[in-house]
């Protein structure tokens, strides 16, 4: 699973890091809130950790401009305020759980696993990017034209939408979609393929860019 940890305190971003890694977590670790919106932008996370006071952008104002650009990844913040006021700001923001410092490495790594177990909780039931609309529960595609997605069409095309404009490999695809399944990596071009067809199908003005010796992207045209 990957995390993106955005801290500014460099001995407390190191210890959180080396802690997660040892528990098996890929960690992007960013030290202000422009990178971490940045990274945000690129890459696919299973959960954000955003501490509240960072320098150049707040973690506040990063989630806020996260969940603007329709991002619904869990995120948890970190501060060392206790105040109530800096909690309800910051659950307003977007956030989905909130940890005072100082905190025990066992809490927050059972805060993780709650929110990623819980990650389907914070996806809307409807995604929309461009003229094109995922209805996640019935697994419809809708623009002009509406379409009934099979199973993993609609797993595939919800990664898509939740992560627009970002670019992935086969295998950080297969990875994110198809999990633990025996499926082969081939198996993700066979539904490119597919959902391509139906994104032409009901006239939607996004298409899925790429090839599969490179990455994949889903834009506006």
């Amino acid at each position: 699973m990957k995390i993106l940890l955005a801290e500014d305190e460099k001995d407390l971003a190191r210890a959180l890091t080396a802690v997660l890694e040892h528990n098996q977590y890929e960690v992007t670790a960013v030290c202000d809130g422009l990178e971490a919106v940045e990274a945000a932008k690129s890459t696919a996370y299973d959960c954000m950790i955003f501490d509240i006071m960072m320098p150049k952008m707040d973690g506040i104002t990063a989630l806020q401009q996260i969940r603007e650009a329709g991002d619904v990844t869990p995120a948890l913040f970190l501060t060392a305020k206790a105040e109530m006021d800096d909690k309800v700001i910051g659950l307003d923001a977007g956030a989905d759980d909130y940890l005072t410092k100082p905190f025990a490495m066992v809490e927050l790594l059972a805060r993780i696993r709650s929110l990623t177990r819980r990650k389907g909780e914070y996806t809307p039931k409807k995604l929309s990017f461009g003229s094109v609309t995922l209805d996640v529960t019935g697994q419809e595609l809708v623009s002009e034209n509406s379409v009934r997605l099979a199973g993993m069409e609609s797993n595939l095309m919800e990664f898509f939408m939740r992560n627009p404009n970002k670019s992935f490999t086969m295998e950080e695809i297969h990875a994110h979609v198809w999990k633990d399944s025996a499926e082969t990596v081939d198996v993700v071009w066979v539904y490119i393929s597919y959902l391509r067809n139906k994104l032409k199908s009901i006239a939607g003005n996004i298409c899925i860019e790429g090839k599969p010796d490179g990455t994949f992207k889903l834009t506006e045209t």
